[in-house]
């Protein structure tokens, strides 16, 4: 039987690589907007659903395939939320992981205790069509603490200054096998994978 295909809508490489890794046991193929010669469009949404929403409609219409899309990023409630929604792009348009990481630390100075409490959240979205019109969403969060200085060289973004009491590390110091399973996009594949595999609330076609 031939394996269904669905395509990652995301230009971020980090992300691509976590996500063949998550679905690489199930019975799926997976395709990269890449593939298409597809960009990431604007992420013009004011919230992460409607950014997922958005990559996952423009991807989908442009491929006519199942896409699976997701946006996520760091929270810090006493930055407000910041950098949330903006996260890939908080020191600006284009700023990289590290520019992105000096601004935080920089809006961090001084900060103790709780206030440097955060999270991850993770809201994949797939559309079996473009006029999907009852998507199937699922939110996760991973819960930490925001580092003083960055450490690890693994992951990507923020990781190496997300700290996770329960391995006693940042995000980057874990191993991937342990990551995928227990960061906010492992979490939220995993119940991705277990209802689409139930075929109660997703399923390709």
């Amino acid at each position: 039987m031939k394996k269904k295909e669905l395509v990652i809508a995301t230009g971020n490489q980090g992300k691509v690589d976590e996500f063949k890794k998550l679905l690489s046991l199930s019975k799926i193929e997976v395709r990269t907007q890449a593939e298409f010669g597809l960009e990431t469009p604007a992420e013009t949404g004011l919230s992460f659903v409607e950014n997922s929403l958005l990559k996952a409609r423009y991807v989908c219409e442009k491929t006519g395939m199942p896409t699976l899309a997701d946006d996520s990023g760091l929270c810090v409630p006493s930055l407000d939320g910041a950098p949330g929604i903006f996260s890939s792009r908080y020191a600006g348009e284009g700023s990289s992981d590290a520019e992105n990481i000096e601004k935080l630390l920089s809006s961090l100075s001084g900060a103790v205790g709780s206030a440097r409490m955060c999270f991850f959240i993770c809201v994949l979205v797939l559309l079996k069509s473009k006029d999907d019109a009852t998507p199937y969403i699922v939110s996760k969060t991973w819960k930490g603490e925001v580092l003083e200085t960055p450490k690890g060289e693994n992951g990507f973004g923020y990781d190496s200054l997300f700290y996770v009491p329960s391995y006693k590390c940042s995000a980057a110091q874990l191993p991937s096998e342990i990551k995928n399973q227990v960061s906010h996009r492992g979490q939220a594949m995993k119940k991705f994978l277990d209802d689409l595999q139930a075929g109660t609330d997703c399923d390709l076609v």
